[in-house]
């Protein structure tokens, strides 16, 4: 269900030495390093089919509980993707970052959707073709 969970970090260098040691006790290598298109750095430790990743916070902030942070949760299409969003705009979230939809990153194409639910927390919907 879970695709990845996504933190911040005001310091990336502290932050990496830490998850290197704790995330390698599991079997976790080396982080990818990856600019998102907004410019900031974000390290990607990728293992056994999941994601877990620090970044910088995209809104420029100091990174503090949850800010940076994504929750996302796997999809199996893109319109599951799509009526993620919609049903949860219905319901007292809010849309945020770009529409639903295909993006080209740095991982290959994805469809994606971006929420807030009613208190503030960032969710995504992600499917893979």
């Amino acid at each position: 269900m879970l695709n990845h969970v996504m933190v911040g970090s005001s310091d990336l260098d502290r932050s990496k030495a830490f998850y290197d040691a704790t995330l390698g006790v599991l079997g976790a290598g080396e982080p990818i390093r990856n600019i998102a298109p907004s410019g900031h750095t974000r390290l990607l430790y990728i293992h056994d089919g999941t994601m877990f990743i620090l970044t910088q916070p995209i809104n420029d902030e100091p990174a503090t509980v949850a800010n940076g942070g994504t929750i996302a949760f796997k999809c199996h299409s893109a319109e599951q993707v799509k009526d993620f969003h919609d049903v949860a705009v219905a319901h007292g979230g809010t849309t945020c970052e770009d529409p639903p939809g295909l993006r080209d990153g740095n991982l290959g194409p994805m469809h994606l959707s971006y929420v807030r639910d009613p208190d503030g927390h960032k969710l995504c919907a992600i499917w893979r073709p």
